[in-house]
């Protein structure tokens, strides 16, 4: 119906395209609609939830715009129950993203991956084949960010890919190298507590900076794994963590 509202008074060759050419036209690609169809929905009254949401989308746009546009979903709708009106706070969440109202969100946007395109990236050698048949064949390992009433804090993972064990981690109020080699030397300390093998493991990454550090990668080396990724790709690159880390 919205389509077809948008399109009919189109000016094609000097005509208007008008109902029943766009009708057939959407049959025609598998769409089928009758024009009659159409005429019969535009003269039929609208139902009691169109209208609740057209009287309510007043109210927000209203509380919305008295408090400067920063308002977000949450505080539209307790400021909407101060004001006697009762709403549940998701139908206030859909009417506010179809009509376009978010909130000021403090704080910039934390970007984690900061590829250094000064250092080399080593090969992919998983390819996104997150299996393993025994245990420190395969790590995962990547970090993310917190927030804290004190602010942000960045927290790194190593992961076993066999067990799904978190075999090191550390948290620090900044992203840097030291943050994701303390977490790689808690598992190595962990694995070779536990009489571990890790020559031939296979280390798995985004191609953050931190990762591809020569600090991270000669210890990589020292322990007799393979180096990370570093090649970038996305964010199905480094996709088995990132379920783990959500669970976090």
């Amino acid at each position: 119906m919205r389509f077809i509202d948008e399109h009919r008074h189109d000016v094609i060759d000097g005509r208007e395209f008008g109902v029943e050419p766009i009708c057939r036209v959407l049959s025609e690609g598998g769409r089928p609609i009758a024009p009659s169809t159409y005429y019969a929905a535009k003269a039929r009254p609208p139902c009691d939830r169109v209208i609740r949401d057209a009287e309510l989308l007043v109210q927000i746009r209203r509380v919305h715009e008295q408090n400067y546009g920063v308002y977000g979903a949450r505080k539209v709708w307790r400021q909407l129950h101060r004001d006697g009106i009762m709403v549940a706070r998701c139908t206030v969440e859909r009417l506010m993203k179809a009509d376009g109202l978010h909130g000021v969100v403090r704080g910039a946007t934390i970007r984690t991956t900061k590829p250094d395109a000064a250092l080399p990236r080593p090969e992919d050698l998983v390819e996104r084949q997150f299996q393993a048949q025994r245990p420190n064949q395969l790590w995962v390992v990547d970090f993310t960010y917190v927030a804290t009433w004190a602010g942000f804090v960045y927290v790194a993972f190593c992961i076993d890919v066999f067990s799904r064990m978190i075999t090191g981690w550390r948290a620090a109020k900044s992203m840097t190298t030291e943050l994701v080699l303390d977490a790689l030397e808690m598992g190595i300390w962990q694995r070779k507590r536990q009489c571990h093998d890790l020559q031939g493991l296979v280390h798995h990454s985004d191609a953050g900076s931190q990762y591809t550090s020569i600090r991270y990668t000669e210890r990589l080396a020292e322990a007799g794994a393979q180096p990370p990724i570093g090649s970038g790709g996305g964010s199905f690159v480094n996709a088995m963590a990132g379920p783990i880390i959500g669970l976090f």
